[in-house]
């Protein structure tokens, strides 16, 4: 049996300067702890952790930013990172 993914976006509150992350960042992951996970082998392995402001759960990625998300996300079927893409470890 297979574990469903669930797409977050996290916003966070002082974002690094110049990043793509003041727009967000976007992870599935099978659950809220692995989408924490998924950060602390990313964006705060680069950035040192950053507070989070808000973590949607079950995003639905038709909503997010048209002109600077969707055309440069990755795919958000698979497990990681998936905006911003130079996150993605897998």
């Amino acid at each position: 049996m297979s574990m469903k993914l669930q797409r977050f976006w996290i916003v966070f509150r002082d974002p690094p300067a110049f990043s793509p992350l003041g727009i967000g960042c976007g992870i599935s992951a099978f659950d809220h702890h692995d989408a924490l996970k998924l950060l602390e082998a990313t964006v705060f392995k680069e950035h040192g952790r950053l507070e989070i402001a808000s973590m949607a759960e079950d995003v639905d990625v038709s909503t997010l930013d048209p002109l600077h998300v969707l055309p440069n996300m990755g795919s958000c079927l698979v497990r990681g990172v998936w905006f911003p893409q130079r996150y993605s470890h897998e």
